[in-house]
């Protein structure tokens, strides 16, 4: 039973059956891709929602040092992007991180990389669904025709949202209220999910919310992916074209306006605040990995898949490091905190055509991230069809379109039903530690196989550099930094130090008579409050420093679990973080014991240690999708493989 687990197939049998086609259909998918379609497939995928959204939020958190973030991130990638690219020249077919780990962990392994893979792309669509749902409805109301009476097209609120972030919206808005804030006062993104709850049609005591547009940019996207692989890469490359102009026009105009006196401090709130950034920025690269499910449809696989995803990697990460540059070189970081921060610095400084060319340029560019997505999932299902862990209609070639049309119908009706109830948040950390754990096993697969004889090799091999003695070093430096400069910070993590909540969270904690509590010791401090006004609790704790806030916290006569997080509540978050440390051990074992490669070694690390970033919440909804999976392939994988009705396990 173990042994038919982790039955492998070889190189050799998986390059026969790509040779033959599989046999199962009769047609085979088009060779029409170069490096050049391959480089924009990837600029496609990752310049996207994170250069027209989530790089403000990032900047806002880390001020101009955010650049570091996105080098750290861009360099964990390359290194992912390495062993992508050693497997993709090793086996030349579709399948990506599924594919490379039934070659070097077993069958096991590969279902449990190619369920998350479903994820990832799932997730991943639905996300860019929805941020293009907010740019689309932001576009279409800003439209002025004055001869036609046109001031703006506006689609109510409750057909733009999710249900969950319009319910939650409307209690935090309830709560906040409560404390003090009128709702002229409230946070956009607040007074809109809560005016999308109030508004919204009712069956009985059921509010009707869901995300129309998005719903609409799916089944678009589905049907151009669904003639064919030219019309998608046609499509793609145009949209490449014009986000890239708009954003080197952004650039060029933008530096003139830069004040460099913003970039001071340039790390306003150090280490921590740029670190704050890790999902956003990451999920902003997450696309280079869809290059290689097109392995089957590119003229020279082996020569051009390594060549395209390095350069996808390379040109974004200048233009995201040059973008955050000019954003925070034009306002002040703190004031990036917006959905849309490239049309927001223009509108702050007057250039309204400047902003409306952007927020054009940002429909665009989510549709292309789409694209990039949508058609790599269909390419993972047909290789586990082919396989036999799936069904075999999901390996079914188009005969007129070349192709998985079946598998593409299917992930249309899997990525928009969720499109119109999912949080975004949510979703956008799922998507990532899904992505995440297909890098950690792509780079373990290359370290697996490093060392074995018989493995048949592609045209690019990963430069080897023995990691025996630079990885246990770097981590020794490591422990010493962290006792030494960031003690304090390590022994509250060592120790489990009780940590203060934040205002907002502290604040809708509270039953109505303890908040009548702490808005008494406000006005018994320094606060002079006019009798007749409303005291906002909330705006007032946080204009405080952080000791004063902590002070104030520590005096307050409020029960301590409102207070503080301690505990399990707060030892649970850092589990994520004690394994990535478990791990450092056994990987710096097998480095000195088995001279592992340093470029996949430190890929490894380098992952891993933002999927423990992510927090548990997220790892605890993954283990629960994992779950389903070996469930899913216990009843039917397991019986239908392949490999298994072979005999004996291929090696």
């Amino acid at each position: 039973m173990f042994e038919k687990l982790f039955r492998k197939k070889s190189i050799t049998k998986i390059l026969e059956d790509a040779e033959k086609g599989y046999g199962e259909h009769g047609t085979s998918l088009h060779k029409t891709l170069g490096v050049r379609d391959l480089t924009a497939f990837g600029i496609a995928a990752i310049i996207g929602a994170g250069i027209f959204s989530t790089i403000g939020k990032a900047s806002a958190d880390g001020g101009p040092a955010v650049i570091f973030l996105f080098i750290f991130t861009a360099v964990a990638c390359s290194f992912a992007a390495f062993a992508y690219a050693e497997f993709a020249s090793m086996v030349p077919v579709s399948g990506s991180a599924y594919t490379y780990s039934y070659v070097a962990f077993g069958e096991l392994v590969a279902w449990i990389i190619g369920w998350s893979l479903i994820m990832e792309y799932s997730i991943g669509n639905i996300t860019v669904a929805i941020s293009w749902s907010d740019y689309f409805t932001g576009l279409l109301s800003s439209i002025h025709i004055p001869a036609l009476g046109i001031k703006g097209i506006h689609v109510p609120d409750w057909a733009t949202m999710d249900y969950l972030s319009a319910y939650n919206g409307h209690k935090h808005a309830e709560a906040l209220v409560n404390a003090g804030k009128s709702f002229a006062n409230l946070d956009e993104a607040t007074r809109i999910a809560n005016n999308a709850w109030i508004t919204a049609p009712k069956i009985g005591s059921f509010h009707i919310v869901a995300d129309l547009p998005a719903l609409a940019i799916i089944i678009f996207i589905t049907w151009l992916i669904y003639r064919g692989m030219k019309e998608s890469r046609n499509a793609s490359n145009a949209m490449v074209v014009v986000k890239l102009a708009v954003i080197l026009l952004v650039l060029a105009v933008g530096i003139f306006y830069v004040d460099t006196a913003n970039w001071n401090p340039f790390a306003p709130n150090g280490i921590s605040g740029v670190l704050k950034g890790v999902s956003a920025v990451f999920f902003a690269y997450i696309g280079f990995d869809a290059i290689s499910t097109t392995a089957e449809e590119c003229k020279n696989p082996q020569r051009d898949l390594p060549r395209g995803m390095m350069w996808a990697i390379i040109i974004c990460t200048l233009l995201y490091v040059a973008i955050a540059l000019v954003l925070t070189g034009i306002v002040n970081y703190s004031l990036l905190a917006v959905g849309d921060p490239l049309a927001f610095v223009f509108d702050q400084i007057n250039l309204k055509l400047m902003s409306g060319i952007i927020a054009v340029s940002a429909v665009f560019a989510m549709a292309s991230v789409l694209l990039v997505f949508q058609m790599g999932q269909p390419r993972i299902w047909m290789s586990m069809s082919r396989d036999g862990l799936l069904p075999k209609s999901f390996s079914k070639i188009h005969p007129k379109y070349h192709t998985p049309s079946f598998a593409t119908i299917v992930v249309g009706f899997v990525v928009a039903i969720p499109s119109l109830f999912m949080n975004l948040t949510i979703v956008t950390d799922l998507c990532s530690i899904g992505t995440l754990f297909a890098f950690v096993l792509v780079c373990a697969g290359v370290l697996v196989l490093q060392n074995k004889p018989n493995i048949q090799r592609g045209k690019f091999k990963t430069p080897y550099v023995n990691s025996k003695y630079i990885v246990p070093v770097v981590f020794i430096a490591m422990l010493i930094v962290g006792f030494t400069t960031y003690k304090k910070e390590t022994n509250a993590f060592i120790f489990n130090t009780p940590k203060v909540y934040e205002p907002v969270h502290f604040i809708t904690s509270l039953n109505p008579s303890e908040l009548d509590l702490v808005k008494g010791e406000i006005k018994r401090g320094s606060v002079k409050v006019n009798p007749a006004e409303n005291l906002d609790a909330t705006a007032y704790l946080n204009s405080l420093s952080a000791d004063q806030y902590e002070r104030f916290m520590d005096q307050s006569t409020v029960s301590a679990e409102k207070k503080y997080e301690s505990g399990w509540g707060l030892f649970k978050h850092k589990i994520p973080m004690w394994i990535f440390l478990i791990i450092c051990l056994v990987i710096i074992y097998y480095c000195i014991t088995k001279n592992l490669s340093l470029i996949p070694v430190l890929g490894l690390i380098s992952c891993l240690y933002m999927m423990c970033e992510l927090g548990i919440s997220n790892w605890i909804g993954f283990g629960i999708w994992l779950i389903v999976g070996l469930v899913v392939y216990f009843l039917y994988g397991y019986r239908h493989s392949k490999l298994g009705q072979q005999g004996s396990p291929t090696v």
